[in-house]
């Protein structure tokens, strides 16, 4: 699963049953995460959580990165499944992108940028496993 975490909202992921490719999932406000993260992660089998890490271009973390490092903590605590920390410098600036060449609306766009920035950042990660090693995430 993968996760793109705001202060307002959340965009979810999840991979194929071969963790070759990723699909958006829904868009979750924060307030609401903790409880649907259990439910997201029983109903998909999900077995492993990609959280977007937020990196300045020089590399350099800030405050959004240890926001979102506390919030993987505790999502991971909650789900009960290893969370894995990953660079998601463009991934919003790619999923816009993604939307103006689909043809999405302006006005649409909004409510589901952050799952498709989600899904990004997901295949990113998948792209970056070793062939034939899937790590059992779903």
């Amino acid at each position: 699963m993968g996760v793109d975490y705001g202060t307002s909202r959340i965009g979810v992921a999840l991979s194929d049953q071969l963790h070759i490719t990723a699909q958006p999932f829904r868009v979750v406000e924060a307030g609401a995460f903790d409880e649907q993260v259990r439910q997201i992660v029983a109903e998909h089998d999900v077995e492993r959580i990609v959280v977007g890490l937020p990196t300045h271009f020089k590399g350099r973390n800030d405050a959004a990165a240890r926001a979102s490092n506390e919030f993987a903590e505790r999502i991971g605590a909650i789900a009960g499944v290893p969370v894995e920390m990953v660079d998601e410098r463009y991934t919003t600036a790619v999923a816009q992108s993604v939307l103006i060449e689909s043809g999405v609306r302006r006005d649409k766009r909004k409510g589901v940028v952050d799952k498709v920035a989600a899904a990004v950042l997901l295949q990113r990660w998948l792209d970056s496993q070793p062939v034939g090693d899937s790590h059992d995430l779903v």
